[in-house]
């Protein structure tokens, strides 16, 4: 039985997911382009894709021609998927998580977590990898990671999260260090790539962006006032021309189990 930290961890987005479609980052085209030039993804390949969540990283790999397996245990979610790319052959949904997948043995070319891997329990997901990947397959983990610091806007903004959020410091994937993620792939090697990647907001985006986070408060709770009038004032120092921009580092991490 799930305890009820894991439970929250795959229901906390349920309450998000127009929030999420609208105002998530896709990634960049250099970092796709790295996945089939360099990894070895290809049309062929079948890919799981797990927390795949709404599927935008679903959407361009299929764009690629390859085969995905979205598995994600949010159901909001996966319906978002679903109504989004459910009439692509090539894509399949399935309710499932990273440490229990539902799919067969040796089954699939490539594991991709596209902005989730912070959220599994690493010990039985990486097992559960192992035993889906056929033999040389690869298990690739891939965020956009917001650049946090450089600017008065970026800043300001880190400022807000850790003020307002909730759980901010402690969901933040980067307290995964570079050491956890080697020992996921141990005894093999690790590789790793990166790309700079980016997002324009008005204040209506900056504000649904904020919201697609989930540790961003909800309207009912008391953090919420504070936090959006501090938001508007963040925005009205540092826009120009009526928008932000947001910076990410796209980092990926590949290897075989």
């Amino acid at each position: 039985m799930a305890s009820g930290a894991e439970i929250n961890s795959k229901e906390r987005f349920s309450n998000r997911v127009d929030a999420y479609v609208k105002y998530r980052p896709s990634y960049p085209p250099e970092a796709i382009a790295h996945l089939y030039d360099t990894i070895g993804f290809g049309k062929d390949s079948i890919i799981a894709d797990v927390g795949a969540g709404t599927g935008k990283f679903s959407e361009l790999l299929l764009s690629q021609g390859s085969h995905v397996i979205a598995v994600e245990p949010n159901n909001e979610m996966r319906e978002a998927a679903l109504q989004k790319l459910g009439a692509n052959p090539h894509f399949q949904a399935v309710s499932g998580s990273a440490e229990e997948t539902g799919l067969p043995d040796q089954s699939v070319d490539f594991v991709v977590c596209a902005q989730a891997f912070h959220w599994f329990d690493r010990i039985a997901a990486r097992q559960e990898f192992a035993r889906i990947l056929k033999p040389g397959g690869q298990v690739v983990l891939i965020w956009n990671s917001r650049i946090i610091s450089g600017t008065p806007f970026r800043e300001s903004y880190d400022r807000l999260l850790h003020t307002y959020g909730i759980d901010y410091a402690k969901l933040m994937h980067k307290n995964i260090s570079p050491t956890d993620l080697a020992a996921f792939y141990a005894p093999k090697p690790m590789a790793e790539a990166r790309f700079i990647y980016g997002q324009s907001f008005d204040f209506d985006g900056l504000s649904g962006r904020l919201h697609s986070s989930s540790y961003a408060p909800t309207p009912d709770h008391p953090n919420f006032e504070p936090m959006m009038k501090e938001l508007r004032a963040i925005f009205d120092q540092n826009e120009q021309d009526g928008l932000v921009p947001f910076e990410y580092e796209t980092e990926i991490y590949w290897g075989e189990l």
